[in-house]
């Protein structure tokens, strides 16, 4: 979907302060940024003689030295229960997934982050295809503007109408998590520059709340992201000790628990008004018995927080297996009863791998680092 040939900006990859400041370099008013902001995100414009309020000069200095590139899409699936995913080409011929999931009153957007991923979470479809780059501002950011133009083509067709519950809502993505392929804070630069743009008033205009970072850790990376760019925050928690962890989420062991809780708390404040959500995959015979609920209570006791289980969904080659639903219950009740909020995740878009854990893409190339850790198998007693 390109509109111009060899040029050698991409102006997705700006946020709101950078293309101003392009603007002004090109001797332009920087209120022009607002403009192009306008057109190509609230009106899904992207081709410059289209931008009809811009002078025709400044048109054509855009056609020969910038784009608007955006990435192909190879696929679109659609699951039984509405959710969509797309398998979307990048210029350098690397594939991602982002996964759209309608609910009454929102629609939320799994974005990716990474072609893939080198955190080597044992649980984690994404992991298992190794690691190959970070994905640029105006990739991640794409995302988000293709979902929104694709549904509401869809919607626009009577036969393929999906009902949405909020009168005043303007685009079928009204919130953003941050939890598709890859470790946000690992490319934490572009992700806060696409983050901007997502609730920039000029471009897609989400409130702070509605947009979610899902990390697996990274402490002082968390830190960062407090002061720059305090979105919603969401940890891969999945075990109440450090020596499961250390299995599940190598990165643990340089972040462990007692450190990463205390980034929540630092997170969060002191005023407690929002909570980090901590999510936990429910793994059988791993990590959900009724002791590993009660260690996970004790620890999290004192943490602004609220508990996300995930039933763990299958991928090739795994060696683990979803929680039976009453062992999920059980999980769940034992938190509640200690007064941790906690709610079981519904599983969506699992009969076209686009659950929670089950993104994969397609790489051109991949780490041998991750090739090797796809040979291992790590032993659960």
């Amino acid at each position: 979907m390109s509109n111009t040939q060899g040029a050698s900006v991409n102006l997705l990859s700006l946020d709101r302060s950078a293309m101003e400041n392009y603007f002004l370099d090109m001797g332009e008013k920087s209120f022009r940024a607002q403009q192009l902001l306008q057109w190509v995100y609230q009106k899904k414009v992207i081709r410059f003689p289209d931008m009809t309020d811009l002078s025709k000069r400044l048109r054509q200095t855009l056609q020969q030295n910038t784009n608007l590139d955006l990435p192909e899409i190879v696929s679109q699936q659609r699951s039984t229960d509405g959710t969509f995913k797309w398998l979307l080409k990048l210029k350098d011929g690397n594939c991602i997934e982002s996964v759209y999931i309608p609910e009454s009153g929102r629609g939320t957007l799994c974005v990716s982050s990474q072609v893939g991923c080198g955190l080597n979470c044992t649980f984690c479809a994404t992991a298992r295809q190794g690691f190959n780059r970070n994905l640029d501002v105006d990739e991640i950011i794409s995302q988000v503007w293709i979902a929104n133009n694709v549904l509401e083509a869809i919607e626009n067709k009577p036969e393929n109408c999906f009902v949405r519950d909020v009168a005043d809502q303007r685009r079928p993505v009204t919130n953003i998590v941050m939890m598709g392929m890859g470790e946000p804070l690992l490319n934490f630069d572009n992700v806060v520059s696409a983050m901007r743009l997502m609730m920039d008033d000029y471009s897609f205009g989400l409130s702070m709340r509605r947009v979610t970072l899902s990390t697996a850790g990274m402490i002082p990376a968390i830190d960062q992201l407090r002061q720059q760019c305090p979105v919603s925050l969401a940890v891969s928690l999945h075990a109440p000790d450090d020596a499961l962890r250390d299995k599940l989420v190598p990165l643990n062991k340089k972040y462990p628990i007692g450190p990463l809780l205390d980034c929540c708390r630092r997170y969060v404040g002191e005023n407690n008004r929002r909570r980090v959500t901590l999510e936990y995959v429910m793994l059988k015979g791993v990590n959900d018995s009724a002791e590993q609920a009660r260690a996970l209570a004790k620890i999290i006791r004192h943490v602004p927080a609220k508990v996300n289980l995930i039933p763990f969904n299958p991928f090739p080659q795994t060696q683990f297996q979803r929680s039976e639903a009453e062992t999920i219950d059980r999980f769940r009740d034992m938190l509640l009863a200690e007064n941790i909020f906690t709610v079981t995740r519904t599983t969506r878009g699992d009969d076209i791998d686009a659950a929670c854990g089950q993104l994969a893409g397609d790489f051109v190339d991949r780490t041998s680092r991750s090739r090797r850790m796809q040979q291992q198998t790590v032993v659960f007693s």
